[in-house]
């Protein structure tokens, strides 16, 4: 994993777009952003310490999605715009990346980066679980693949909920997310 400074510069959404402005993993868990490496190996270590995770957190459902060009055919590049969408949702989203490659941007709040993306590179043993509330979007890399598992504690959902929206802002979870942060901070 490495986090940085996302560079506003346009251009393809899958290339780094890094900045050279590092983020610490203390101002990602500030943000009330969890990351975890488990290392995927041959004797499948990794199976249980996700089962442990799942287990810690009432994780009990998961899935896989794979994004690659060839998997979703015309639908590609339409649905890798759909995720590049500035948006929350009322769960946290948790992705434990079990191949390939991919970004998720972050939307700062606090001061020296109030308001910026900061763009989060995930490789095969990466966990991460993005709090309800965040604004965040994801993309896959220049690789163009991406398999995740995806963990959910009731039902499998993904309702995104896009800030375009006039009423985003106001959803309660946007609020306990603002809470979380302001009272971690002080």
């Amino acid at each position: 994993m490495r986090a940085y400074v996302y560079d506003d510069i346009p251009g393809d959404q899958r290339l780094p777009h890094d900045s050279g402005n590092p983020i610490s993993l203390n101002t990602l868990s500030e943000l009330g952003v969890i990351y975890k490496e488990i290392p995927i190996d041959e004797d499948k270590q990794w199976e249980k310490e996700i089962d442990e995770f799942a287990k810690q957190r009432g994780y009990k459902n998961r899935d896989q999605i794979t994004v690659t060009r060839e998997g979703l055919g015309e639908a590609y590049e339409d649905k890798i715009k759909s995720f590049f969408d500035e948006h929350l949702h009322e769960d946290e989203e948790i992705r434990y990346i079990l191949g390939g490659s991919g970004y998720f941007d972050i939307r700062g709040i606090n001061p020296p980066h109030a308001d910026r993306w900061i763009r989060i590179s995930l490789t095969s043993g990466d966990l991460i679980v993005l709090p309800a509330g965040i604004y965040h979007r994801f993309t896959v890399d220049s690789n163009n693949t991406i398999t995740a598992m995806r963990l959910f504690q009731d039902e499998p959902k993904w309702t995104p909920y896009s800030r375009s929206l006039p009423d985003t802002d106001e959803r309660a979870a946007r609020g306990e997310y603002l809470e979380q942060v302001k009272s971690a901070k002080a």
